[in-house]
């Protein structure tokens, strides 16, 4: 069964083509600046290698016709009619509290989505242009959404209420909600596997660490703690983000600054974290490379880095009283040797043992912990496409 994996954002457009049967990616690609001068597709497949093509896109519409196109294409294609392709998967950043799993779309699930706009005013509003896209060009193709927040909605209200007046959360469900959750999932399904236990036997903190990053408490397969909040912005010290604050901080920014919350918040959000800090970069091979050459500064928010990431282990660990795997995913925890053991160096008391050799491989999944370690820790590359196809294909069934 072929599924189309769509991930929509405002002015691009990532897809996967994925053969549900082998989990096989047949093709895949982005369509970038839609709707902007200069828009283009770039696509590689199993019968081509990547290309980028400028092709005029005012609207999601044409991104998705053009998607088609490339998949269909006599040369390059992979398939022959998109009547092949037998569903389409979209991820949806905020399902709010409507949605606790993946769900068919019809009318009222969109309106349900639309609903949640004003808690991710930046993802959902694209992400629904390109499920409507979609649903105008296929029409008898079937549409799964599959929400980033609805893995966390298994947290008691201990881990989710914010300390703010109840009516807060009763009428406008202001609340922690977190993110990432389709990568969580994965990844702590993924370790069951691996050591050969069910999901209720086990206790796991995944470290979802890139240019966004979010720690999970995962027990018994449950999300029972997380560290995003009500927007992505909170939690670890991230690229660009400045994860977790004293509130306070916006109003004594505000009045230096001489701007409003909304144009502070920017600051948060886009000129913090790592770079902010570093002065360098958001990226983690620019601040390692400017260590090496004796960057102070740089090398502070590395350490300030790291202190955030193990807090929340930390943490976790007391929320789910142990743990027996902590894993590290995404492209900063795939494949940073230092960020991982600098984060094992503060674990000891976990009765964590790094072994080097294994933590020197990067993009591979691999036990990076030695054989007599209290707790293992494994690096599992994360998919977050190949777990959109299959809760499409589970769903559908």
């Amino acid at each position: 069964m072929e599924v189309l994996v769509i991930n929509c954002g405002s002015s691009s457009l990532k897809f996967q083509l994925i053969d549900s049967d082998s989990e096989k990616v047949l093709a895949k690609g982005l369509c970038e600046r839609i709707g902007i001068e200069g828009s283009s597709i770039t696509y590689e497949s199993e019968r081509c290698s990547k290309e980028t093509k400028e092709i005029d896109m005012p609207t999601h519409h044409e991104a998705i016709t053009a998607v088609i196109d490339a998949l269909t294409d006599k040369a390059k294609g992979v398939i022959k009619d998109m009547k092949e392709v037998k569903a389409v998967g979209h991820r949806v950043v905020h399902g709010g509290e409507y949605f606790s799993r993946p769900a068919v779309v019809t009318e009222e699930v969109l309106s349900k989505i639309e609903a949640c706009n004003y808690l991710a005013p930046l993802h959902n509003p694209a992400n629904i242009i390109g499920i409507k896209a979609c649903m105008r060009i296929m029409k008898d193709t079937p549409n799964v959404v599959v929400f980033d927040t609805a893995f966390h909605q298994t947290m008691p209200e201990s881990a989710f209420l914010y300390g703010l007046p109840e009516k807060y959360y009763k009428i406008n469900k202001i609340r922690r909600y977190g993110f990432h959750g389709t990568s969580h999932s994965f990844v702590s399904k993924r370790v069951a596997e691996i050591v050969g236990k069910s999901l209720s036997e086990l206790k796991t903190i995944v470290c979802h660490l890139g240019n966004g990053a979010s720690i999970c408490a995962v027990d018994g397969g449950k999300s029972v703690d997380t560290s995003m909040g009500l927007t992505p912005l909170a939690g670890v010290i991230m690229g660009t983000r400045s994860g977790d604050i004293d509130p306070g901080i916006l109003e004594v920014i505000a009045d230096i600054e001489k701007k409003d919350v909304s144009q502070v918040t920017d600051i948060l959000n886009k000129e913090s974290g790592i770079a902010g800090l570093s002065g360098v970069s958001s990226d983690f091979r620019d601040i390692t490379k400017a260590i090496e050459e004796g960057n102070k500064t740089a090398k502070s928010a590395f350490d300030a880095y790291i202190q955030t990431v193990v807090r929340f282990i930390g943490a976790y660990v007391a929320v789910m009283n142990g743990v027996d795997n902590i894993v590290f995913t995404a492209g900063v925890g795939e494949n940073n040797t230092a960020v991982r053991q600098a984060v094992c160096s503060h674990l000891g008391y976990l009765g964590v043992m790094l072994d080097e050799k294994a933590n020197s491989k990067r993009g591979e999944e691999v036990m990076i912990s030695t054989p007599d370690s209290k707790v293992k820790v494994y690096v599992i590359p994360t998919n977050e496409e190949l777990a959109i196809a299959r809760e499409t294909v589970s769903l559908l069934k």
